[in-house]
Formats: C-alpha cells, structure tokens, sequence
C-alpha cells in the first residue's frame, strides 16, 4: 500500500495538479485580461513563496546563477502561461491547448539533438512523428470544418499555443544547459519575479488592466495560486526528497487527457472522433518519448 502510495498516487496528484491550471485559466479569464490575470497571480505567488523561503531560511544563489534562472523563468513561466492563457481567452478549447503544450517533451528532444547534440533512438523518432501527426488529425478536425459546431476556435489561437510550446521547451533545454543547481524555493520565487515582470509590462502595453473581482474570479485565483503554483512545487519537491521525480515525467503524458476529461465534465467541451483519435496518437507518442529507458 505504501509503494503504491508513493510510486503512482502522488505523482499522479501532481500531474492533476498541474492539469487544473488550464481549467483555473478558463474560470478566471472571463474577468481579467490574460497578463493582468497573470501579474496579480505571481504576485501573491511571490509573497507566499517569500513568507516561506523565510520560515526555511533559504540559500539563494549567486548573480550569475539568478541570471540563468530569470531567463529560464522568462521562457517556462512567461511565454508558456502567457500563450497559454491568451489561447484559452480567444477561444481555443483548454483540451486542445494542454495537447498542443504537451508536445514539450517531443519539441525538447528535438531542440536538444540540435543544441546540446544528444542523440535520438528510433524508439524516439517514432514517437516525434506519432506526437506530430496527432495533434495534426486534431488540427485538421477544428480548422477542417468537421460539422461540429461552436468548437472551432481562431487560427490566431494556435499561434499563442505554439508560442507557450515553444517556451516551455527552450526554457527546458536552456534549464538543462545551465542548470545552477540552487535550493527549489529560491530558483522558483526568481523564476517567478522575471515571468511577473514581463507580465506587468505586458499589461501596461497591451491590456486595460480592468478586473472585475467576481466570487468566480477569487475562486479560481486562490485555486492557482495555492493548488498549482505553491501545491504543486510543493508536492514537487517532497517528490524530489522522495527521489521520485522520474516518476512525475513519466506521467506527464497523461496531462491532456486529464485536462480533456475536466473540460468536457465543467464546460462540455466535445471533442469529435478524429480528435480523439489524434490525441490518443499524440499521447502515445509522447510516452515513447519520455519513457525511453536510457543506457546504464
């Protein structure tokens, strides 16, 4: 019972975790604009995080360290919540999104045959051509015109969700290039500093930053900001202690169709046959990616 608590039923608690922030988006975007939303998340992220960084007397980490750190922060927080939020805003299914972003471990295989020059199995390129062609049969049902009506979502949307996939997987393989190794909480309240500094600018650039503080609103921001941005780094970082975060990147794949399900269940969000075909083939190419076992 133990092992089965600690081998699948956390990591799956997080992979859960993470899932319901696309959800928390879509809850909360109806009155706040994208970066808005996001600045006053990270902020009263950063002031939780703070309060505990002071009660574990965190180390922080060198100039050069926080350097690396903000920028991995500006590319894995900033341009992947950014894209992902602005999708759901223009109307993109939060199914299709977390799809689409869960193409990171294929994107980052990629970007690291070419800039850290590691090599790729056939097991691998398998699974990149698999995870291509599902979120392609996806695509081709929504912009298709697959009769299914009220699910299509502007061509633009897909441009924000490509954007967050691309950050996300920069961010991954530039984290790896120049990892700093600093304790967690310090490498995630600078991580979240630089991404709530391109949030702010962002919102005087381009936002009226109007909210409108609903109970719906408050709701959904304390679930983001206490069940995904402090419950699951927390939950993140017993499963280190625990040595079990290989455990998290080999569920990750189940995102989707977690996210998939809580969107059809909260705002009947349909998906057509050819979708769901897609995604399964998506999915499964994700997992031939991420499980390949490496050589002793």
């Amino acid at each position: 019972m133990r092992s089965f608590f600690y081998s699948f039923f956390v990591p799956a608690l997080f992979v859960w975790l993470w899932s319901t922030g696309f959800i928390g988006a879509k809850y909360g975007l109806p009155y706040a604009e994208p970066f808005t939303l996001l600045l006053i998340r990270m902020l009263l992220t950063l002031g939780l995080l703070a309060g505990l960084a002071w009660v574990l007397k965190t180390r922080w980490p060198g100039w050069r360290a926080a350097g690396h750190l903000a920028v991995t922060g500006l590319l894995v927080h900033g341009c992947y919540l950014g894209g992902v939020y602005y999708a759901i805003q223009g109307g993109m299914p939060s199914g299709i999104v977390s799809l689409v972003v869960g193409l990171q471990p294929l994107v980052t295989a990629g970007v690291a045959v070419l800039i850290l020059k590691e090599t790729v199995s056939w097991r691998q390129w398998l699974g990149l051509g698999l995870g291509l062609l599902g979120v392609t049969l996806v695509l081709l049902e929504k912009f298709g015109g697959s009769g299914n009506a009220g699910e299509g979502f502007p061509f633009w949307t897909l441009v924000w969700a490509l954007l967050a996939l691309t950050g996300i997987s920069l961010g991954t393989v530039y984290q790896k290039r120049h990892g700093t190794g600093a304790d967690l909480v310090a490498g995630t309240i600078i991580q979240y500093g630089a991404a709530a500094a391109l949030f702010a600018v962002a919102a005087l650039m381009l936002e009226t930053r109007e909210v409108v503080w609903s109970l719906q609103l408050q709701l959904s921001m304390a679930w983001l900001v206490l069940g995904v941005s402090v419950g699951a780094i927390l939950l993140l970082m017993w499963l280190i202690r625990r040595g079990a975060a290989s455990q998290v990147a080999s569920l990750f794949y189940l995102v989707p169709p977690v996210t998939a399900l809580q969107a059809f269940w909260l705002f009947d969000e349909r998906l057509g046959a050819l979708a769901i075909t897609g995604g399964i083939v998506s999915i499964t190419g994700v997992a031939l990616v991420v499980s390949q076992r490496r050589p002793a």
